[in-house]
């Protein structure tokens, strides 16, 4: 067999040549829509390697990008890794120490920055030391003189030949959320993400094809987008990007008028989404969708609700270090005549490891399980699985002795081997020796009618070592009392599971990647007395 390098440059080559007049939809920020074609993709990619070129990058400088999800950015996405650099997105949602510090861990050479953005940039400009910061006139506003102007640098660039790159050479690169200790660094390889790529792609993942056209809600500098601009670029599929404008409203209005097939977001834009259709259920027509949901668990009753409007969900898990997807939910062949209560438990779960991902569970005494009941932590492998963290050799606590990654997700895995999340391990409510699954009471309070979001803390107690403590955010116009919440879980969990309290909120605090901040509700509820 020839040796063949798998590279991103052969997708962007292949997108150019192949597909030229599949179209590329992006929001901006006046909530105006930019057009074009792959073909114009292509080559301002190409004169923006070139550029970056000329600009002095050598194979493996990080080039940072601080913007939104649009055509420049599916333009970096390519242009830089196929020049032999790597693309660092930045979480825009941190605090600006935060990505000052990730932006000098990483070592970047170069920001590209959108102009909306070039506030947040002057809250951290002082603590980094780019050499050039170019700015995308998304709005038209003049570019200041001390930066660059991303059109005009393309206007005045000419199209270099692309380096020969080696499959193992760095492309990509972005950091944890860090909910513990400083972010880390999780640098992604060119053939990561080519199999990556093509695994999503595959009919029991996310089924891409050409004639999709991809809405990536998740942002492009959260893990990837999920993989989903590569992918899309890969069969050629139609993009519609929704800018910032992330509201139910918005995004129901794009998928309706660019005739979305499939998006990807974190379980509160779909609740927001649902929230709205349940509103106006006659609004919007929106055809054959598929709503691939990660980031957390998405309830069962989300699930079920969507079906009812003809929307089909796409559970899956994944985490930075595996770049992301590792698995994802759809009904085997011998499960597709359970009863329906089955089958939506099975949709509920986050699936079957992707080709290529090998997963176990494990005791902390180093026991293998795989009874579908027994509770241990999750450990993964695969070509797309990170082997360490950017410059960090002291982090080797989150990998095994034989080189397994240690996702701290605590989990069962059942016969059919479907993995289900009960919790991350630090968020299991540990009572009296019993383990209690914040997630399952969280997804059983949300199917809950009154119910829009609930999250499950564990608080001390003096005889139980802890208990559970539900926070719930009811729905519009609603109201419910702790009682009626109780009885509702409990024919559905053991005694000791039932929380000992229930807080009515008007929010619950997320991170920057769209969870539930937990430890803040912690900070905020314990001490916590009946």
């Amino acid at each position: 067999m020839m040796q063949f390098p798998l590279t991103l440059t052969h997708i962007f080559e292949r997108a150019g040549k192949l597909f030229p007049q599949a179209e590329i939809v992006s929001r901006l920020p006046d909530k105006s829509l930019h057009r074009y074609r792959y073909a114009d993709f292509y080559g301002r990619a190409r004169l923006l390697a070139g550029a970056l070129r000329r600009m002095g990058l050598k194979r493996g400088d990080r080039v940072a990008t601080l913007m939104w999800n649009h055509y420049a950015h599916l333009e970096a996405y390519f242009a830089i890794p196929c020049a032999g650099g790597v693309v660092h997105t930045l979480n825009l949602r941190l605090h600006p120490q935060e990505i000052a510090y990730i932006v000098n861990h990483a070592g970047d050479r170069f920001l590209i920055v959108d102009d909306v953005l070039l506030p947040l940039y002057e809250k951290f400009r002082t603590a980094t030391s780019f050499e050039k910061v170019v700015v995308v006139p998304l709005t038209g506003a003049v570019t200041p003189d001390a930066y660059e102007n991303y059109e005009e640098l393309i206007g005045k660039s000419r199209v270099m030949r692309l380096p020969a790159l080696k499959e193992e050479a760095p492309a990509g690169m972005c950091y944890t959320s860090g909910t513990t200790g400083q972010p880390k660094g999780v640098v992604y390889s060119h053939r990561a993400l080519v199999l990556h790529s093509l695994a999503c792609a595959l009919p029991d993942v996310m089924g891409l094809s050409n004639s999709d056209t991809i809405c990536p809600v998740v942002p492009m500098f959260h893990a990837n987008a999920w993989g989903l601009p590569f992918s899309a670029v890969m069969t050629g599929a139609g993009i519609a990007f929704p800018g910032p404008h992330l509201d139910a409203i918005s995004l129901l209005d794009l998928y309706e008028s660019e005739r979305v097939t499939l998006s990807g977001g974190v379980p509160t834009i779909w609740a927001a989404i649902l929230q709205a259709l349940e509103r106006e259920p006659a609004r919007w027509k929106l055809g054959n969708l598929r709503m691939v949901v990660g980031g957390a668990a998405a309830p069962e009753s989300m699930i079920r609700a969507f079906d009812r409007f003809g929307l089909k969900v796409v559970h899956g898990w994944g985490m930075t270090e595996t770049a992301p997807v590792a698995a994802v939910s759809y009904l085997k062949r011998e499960l597709a005549g359970a009863d329906a209560d089955k089958r939506y438990a099975l949709r509920a779960k986050q699936g079957v490891p992707l080709p290529f991902v090998e997963v176990r569970v494990m005791t902390p005494q180093g026991e293998a399980l795989w009874n579908g009941e027994s509770m241990g932590e999750l450990e993964v492998r695969g070509p797309w699985v990170a082997a360490a963290y950017h410059d960090l050799p002291e982090e080797t606590g989150k990998w095994s002795d034989d080189g397994w990654f240690r996702t701290g997700d605590v989990v069962t895995l059942d016969e059919h081997g479907y993995v289900k999340i009960t919790d991350r391990i630090k968020d299991l409510v540990k009572s009296g020796g019993e383990w209690i699954s914040s997630v399952d009471l969280e997804s059983a309070l949300m199917g809950h009618p009154k119910v829009a979001e609930a999250a499950v803390i564990a608080v001390p107690d003096e005889r139980w070592g802890e208990r559970p403590l539900a926070v719930v955010v009811l729905k519009t116009g609603e109201s419910a009392t702790e009682g009626e919440l109780r009885d509702y879980l409990a024919p559905q969990f053991a005694k000791i599971w039932l929380p000992d309290g229930f807080v009515f909120v008007q929010e619950i605090p997320r991170t920057s990647t769209g969870k539930m901040a937990k430890s803040k509700l912690r900070e905020q509820f314990s001490p916590w007395k009946k």
